[in-house]
């Protein structure tokens, strides 16, 4: 049964997969009208009427709507489970082209597989499990961040709070974020990576935000797009875990950081 609160549900859940909020709103609006007009979809969401025309051009580049171009013109939602399955494919488009681009940076010894890796969107669901993995730390926290803006107040706040004699390792890749670390995180050892490729990206593709690395057998690594399309993660555990390995072997290659495997 459709009630306010599933409507809302799906809204916000769609806005975890890089869909902003009035496109959410449109494409769950469609879905209960089976088809409609850019007033009728205005009515049933309360997306303004001006809006709704951009809302749907961004879904349909994204494969999401489709376009009957009558007077006035209708749109439609695809299905549920063909929206899912486009999801899915662009997800898994971009976690091949991580893997392929941490390959040519790392410089390592191929991995034949890379098992119970995880994978999550939005910035919300990554540094919950940021914080978790920090609070769970027994022994060394390794952090390396792209940019400024992934030093949040989230992280920092982890960060702070890790329990005693757990070693705390932050890298920044140029001096500014060096200073912030230093003044935001005091009890932490920090210094300028020697990742400079985690600000500027691969190729003009995506670019890594967030290098993690928890008593070096959990891993997290995020990216993000140069068209501010949202932060993807990967998170894997174990010390025989790929990207574990990956991330090892990056962080003692790349840095002032000892790091063995």
């Amino acid at each position: 049964m459709t009630t306010p609160d599933s409507i809302a549900e799906a809204a916000e859940a769609l806005r975890q997969f890089e869909l902003r909020e009035y496109e959410s709103k449109c494409f769950v609006g469609l879905l209960q009208l089976s088809t409609g007009t850019a007033k009728e979809i205005s009515q049933i969401t309360d997306v303004p009427r001006t809006r709704v025309y951009d809302a749907v051009r961004v879904l349909e580049a994204r494969e999401l709507v489709t376009i009957q171009h009558s007077s006035p013109k209708r749109f439609r939602a695809v299905p549920p489970e063909e929206a899912i399955r486009t999801f899915r494919e662009r997800y898994e488009r971009e976690l091949e082209r991580l893997a392929a681009s941490l390959d040519r940076v790392a410089d390592v010894e191929e991995i034949p597989n890379l098992p119970d890796v995880w994978t999550m969107t939005g910035e919300t669901r990554i540094e919950d499990r940021i914080r978790r993995l920090i609070d769970e730390a027994m022994s060394e926290v390794v952090l390396v961040v792209g940019d400024g803006v992934f030093l949040s107040e989230t992280v920092v706040e982890a960060l702070t709070d890790v329990r005693d004699g757990v070693s705390l390792l932050i890298g920044g890749t140029d001096e500014s974020l060096h200073h912030r670390i230093r003044s935001e995180v005091p009890r932490a050892e920090t210094f300028v990576s020697g990742l400079e490729w985690l600000a500027g990206g691969y190729g003009g593709e995506r670019s890594i935000g967030r290098l993690l690395l928890i008593d070096r057998s959990a891993a997290l690594v995020s990216t993000v797009g140069a068209a501010a399309d949202g932060e993807h993660a990967m998170f894997g555990a174990g010390s025989e875990n790929g990207l574990v390995v990956v991330t090892r072997q990056l962080l003692a290659r790349d840095g002032p950081l000892t790091l063995t495997t």
